[in-house]
């Protein structure tokens, strides 16, 4: 069993949270309004014609122009043609890096060849989807568990957002118990009952627009890296019919935005041990991009069920599923079997497990751990952080750069390290204000970076693959340089 990580060097949690709570602190410094300008009109206006041209069409057809939320960047959404390693290519023909990864599931790089010539087999052979079993159903099933201890037995769904629903109704059913814990500001798909405490920790259900309160009355969430705070709320409901599970991501909410020491994974673990809770790890970013044995394996930690994303179909359509020890998967049993003593969760998704998703995963997987992408993308993530690093003090700057193997951040306005107290109502305005002041920035600083070739997600967070080289990642840092010379303090 692969035991290699991404991960070189546990990072300074401390010292990276003091550099946020400093850089919040600070005012906002971005790219100056005149760059930005000059951006638009040189970049975006001259350059990218039939993206724009496109995206003014698309806005009378699908909502917003676009049809999901990393797509759209100011000052408008690009279209993509194509996919190649470590480049994306839009309509007019300009190249760029790609640090977005489709979110970050693909690991080896966008579109490899020994994948995509496995699929195309597969389509002239036997179609994208049957609605019946398939060879490589089992044999992903297979790699999944051969690589992560944890997970004895695979069930494929059709997204991360459907695992984590699947994860929770298998955890109701097995404990026989209602609450859900989850990680403050941690991203679990956009379900009901888990559009909870997105984003920010502490905003319950601000973020939560057209879900009902009262879907809420089973779901809580703690402070990360806060054990105290899951204990106090464990033992809170112990009294009041108990936890079905703790869900969370294990870097960190939003992939480690805002990251966690190295115990506390083992911490909660030992919490829902000691209260009878099953731990989930939402490993939908992590999972063969932190080791192939998942970032339990790097942590030492074996949760009761395990969320998967994309990866596992190769970031191939049908991409999601969820693992876990025998005695709680039994209730995503398909099927009918005669003499059941259980209740099955309520669970579907005709295309979930379609052949085409199923022999992308499984090759993709095998590729991964064939070519050592993972410590390689781990490696030039280093390199693209200490580079970061040492720009940020060049031009003395209150950016903070970080990473956790392959997954790096480049935080300029720390829009997501704040948090609501709610024994202080008074300021939860004036946070939800600055957020969004600062997520304006945010978004002019993605266009600077789009501008000068280089694909983010949300302007602040950056995935590495097994494509890069040395020498791109030292193009990349003298195009981020062009655009740290161009940041001033706004509004100052």
């Amino acid at each position: 069993m692969e035991r290699t990580f991404s991960i070189s060097r546990y990072l300074d949690v401390k010292a990276v949270t003091n550099q946020l709570d400093l850089l919040i602190q600070q005012p906002i410094y971005s790219i100056n309004p005149e760059a930005l300008k000059r951006y638009e009109e040189d970049y975006f206006e001259k350059k990218c014609m039939k993206s724009k041209e496109m995206i003014h069409l698309a806005k009378d057809i699908i909502p917003g122009g676009v049809q999901h939320n990393l797509a759209f960047n100011h000052p408008f959404p690009l279209v993509f043609t194509k996919a190649e390693g470590a480049y994306l290519y839009d309509l007019d023909g300009n190249r760029y890096y790609d640090f977005l990864q489709a979110g970050g599931p693909t690991v080896l790089g966008s579109n490899p060849p020994e994948v995509r010539d496995k699929v195309i087999q597969l389509l002239n052979d036997c179609g994208p989807s049957t609605g019946l079993f398939h060879e490589y159903e089992y044999k992903l099933g297979q790699k999944i568990a051969d690589s992560i201890d944890s997970v004895e037995m695979f069930r494929m769904l059709g997204s991360g957002t459907e695992a984590c629903m699947a994860a929770i109704r298998v955890a109701r059913l097995a404990t026989k118990k209602k609450k859900i814990i989850k990680m403050g500001g941690a991203y679990h798909g956009w379900s009901d009952q888990l559009a909870y405490g997105i984003r920010i920790p502490g905003s319950k259900w601000t973020q939560a627009h057209g879900v009902p309160r009262y879907i809420f009355k089973h779901t809580q969430e703690f402070f990360p890296n806060d054990l105290r705070d899951l204990e106090k709320k464990l033992r809170f409901n112990q009294l009041r019919g108990g936890t079905a599970a703790v869900l969370i991501e294990p870097v960190g909410p939003e992939s480690g935005t805002r990251p966690v020491d190295f115990e506390f994974n083992k911490g909660v673990e030992q919490l829902c041990r000691k209260y009878g809770a099953l731990l989930i790890f939402d490993e939908v970013v992590t999972a063969f991009r932190i080791g192939m044995s998942g970032a339990q394996g790097y942590y030492g930690v074996s949760p009761d069920l395990t969320v998967f994303g994309k990866v596992v179909a190769g970031g191939y359509p049908g991409a999601g599923g969820l693992g876990g020890k025998k005695e709680y998967m039994k209730y995503l049993s398909a099927g009918i079997e005669a003499g059941s003593k259980y209740k099955k969760a309520l669970v579907g998704g005709t295309m979930a497990a379609n052949p085409l998703s199923c022999v992308a995963g499984y090759y993709t997987l095998c590729e991964i751990e064939r070519t050592n992408a993972i410590p390689r993308s781990g490696q030039m993530a280093d390199r693209l952080t200490a580079g970061l690093q040492a720009l940020i003090s060049k031009y003395k700057l209150p950016f903070v750069a970080f990473n956790q193997g392959s997954i790096c951040h480049l935080e300029t306005v720390g829009t997501m390290h704040y948090a609501i107290n709610w024994s202080k109502p008074w300021q939860i305005p004036k946070v939800l204000s600055e957020t969004s002041k600062r997520k304006k920035e945010m978004e002019h600083m993605g266009a600077a970076y789009m501008a000068e070739g280089i694909v983010t997600l949300a302007g602040s967070r950056l995935y590495t693959s097994g494509a890069y080289t040395e020498e791109m990642i030292d193009d990349c840092l003298v195009r981020f340089e062009n655009i740290f010379k161009q940041v001033s303090l706004i509004g100052g």
